[in-house]
């Protein structure tokens, strides 16, 4: 059964389709005042008010109100709740995964329409242009893009007798450090993931290997994935194999697994690269960063996908109020606010001039972990499978995904029959989805 705000959210998409977008409101005297929701907390969300701080402060005429609305599928559900009662944010930062169903909601306005044909894409790195572009054409406005690496505990390495500077590059490699690890005492696991649906999606993508039809969503609805695929299997099957002998540490949905691995409680995890700032400032042990391992007798043959959020304009705002948007998206873009957001956060500066900036400051030589993230995006193989696979009601197959890798890994359920059962679920998902939103 689906949580509640799984449902409300599907709910909520279904009432969208019927109602007609909400009527423009006037303009007010004194600042333009615009409001921006997003999913960010803790030390993520104080750098987003500390960049959000710079703008009001060098803009007199605009004030943004950052507001911080739960998780990212919380934010979702109530950008479309409010959009429906005709009371929307100016901007609203939705994750990846909520791509397919903004581009149908008819409740956005393209970025490119909100800067008057100003933006250049070309500015962005390519992976991350390459997510968010559909049809030719960037739909929103690329922020906090991440992407999956492996982190370690070099001291643990060092102290089971494995060199801290080599870490595992493939799943039998992984496999084998892990048994030497336990066999130590060092620890009594070794490896947990963060966020394990979107670490499913990775193994797709780093594989060349379609997710779903139609290429990933790209030319059209998506109405079949692929999770049970044999592929999808033996990736299953090999991490259940790592469960079953003690590996593989079960660490929740998100982001829970971090805190025992800073404890020193297992040398291995699997997170996204927007958790590097705090695990770093965190951690007493050195910490080393890796690619992700590949499953053997497979190539590295496609680019790791984009993770993280976009900023979406929504409709039904004044002009006033889309003039002022662009001016805090053209701030967004600029260097220094890039390379605050990066380094304070982890995710990356979406822009290639960001990134040539903090080159030319050594930053990527001096701090070495936050170069692993882009060397895994910007050296791997842009492929249409590699690019990023587009769902609709994706947050509810994400459920679906996450449960699937439970009964797996926790329960011991049969790899491909759990996958199969969570393929129909989702395809069924894909099916209802199409109904409402296929083109006439």
């Amino acid at each position: 059964m689906f949580k509640k705000s799984t449902a409300l959210f599907v709910a909520l998409l279904l009432l969208l389709s019927l109602v007609p977008a909400p009527l423009q409101v006037t303009a007010q005297d004194g600042p333009v005042e615009v409001t921006f929701w997003h999913a960010m907390s803790g030390s993520r969300a104080e750098v987003v008010q500390e960049i959000v701080d710079r703008f009001n402060e060098a803009n007199d005429d605009v004030q943004v109100n950052a507001e911080f609305k739960g998780s990212y599928a919380e934010t979702l559900t109530a950008a479309v709740a409010a959009y429906r009662a005709g009371e929307a944010p100016d901007i609203v930062q939705v994750y990846e995964v909520g791509t397919r169903t903004m581009l149908d909601s008819g409740a956005i306005v393209p970025v490119m329409e909100v800067s008057g044909g100003e933006l250049d894409p070309s500015i962005f790195v390519e992976p991350i242009l390459n997510y968010y572009t559909v049809d030719d054409q960037l739909w929103c406005m690329p922020f906090n893009s991440s992407t999956a690496m492996l982190y370690y505990n070099k001291d643990m390495f060092e102290a089971a007798g494995l060199d801290p500077e080599a870490p595992p590059q493939t799943f039998s490699e992984l496999y084998d450090m892990g048994m030497q690890i336990l066999d130590s005492g060092v620890a009594d696991g070794v490896i947990a993931f963060g966020w394990p649906a979107w670490i499913i999606e990775q193994m797709f993508a780093i594989h060349d290997q379609f997710l779903a039809n139609n290429s990933n969503g790209r030319e059209g609805l998506a109405t079949e994935v692929y999770f049970n695929s044999d592929f999808g299997v033996e990736v299953l099957t090999q991490w259940q194999r790592w469960a079953e002998d003690g590996l593989l540490v079960y660490g929740g949905r998100e982001y829970r697994a971090n805190d025992p691995f800073i404890a020193g409680e297992f040398p291995m995890l699997i997170q996204s690269t927007s958790s590097l700032g705090g695990i770093q400032r965190s951690v007493e042990f050195e910490l080393g960063t890796a690619f992700l391992p590949t499953l053997d007798g497979y190539e590295r043959a496609g680019n790791n996908v984009v993770g993280g959020g976009c900023l979406w304009t929504m409709a039904g705002q004044p002009d006033e109020h889309y003039d002022a948007v662009w001016r805090f998206f053209q701030f967004l873009s600029e260097d220094e606010q890039a390379i605050t957001w990066h380094q304070g956060t982890g995710y990356f500066p979406a822009t290639k001039s960001a990134v040539d900036a903090l080159e030319e400051a050594g930053w990527f030589e001096e701090n070495p972990n936050f170069l692993t993230a882009f060397q895994q995006i910007l050296s791997g193989h842009d492929t249409p499978a590699s690019r990023g696979v587009l769902l609709g009601d994706f947050v509810t197959i994400r459920d679906i995904e996450d449960t699937a890798f439970e009964e797996i890994i926790v329960n011991g359920a049969d790899p491909y029959e759990a996958l199969t059962a969570a393929t129909e679920e989702a395809n069924q998902i894909l099916e209802d989805y199409a109904s409402l939103n296929a083109p006439q």
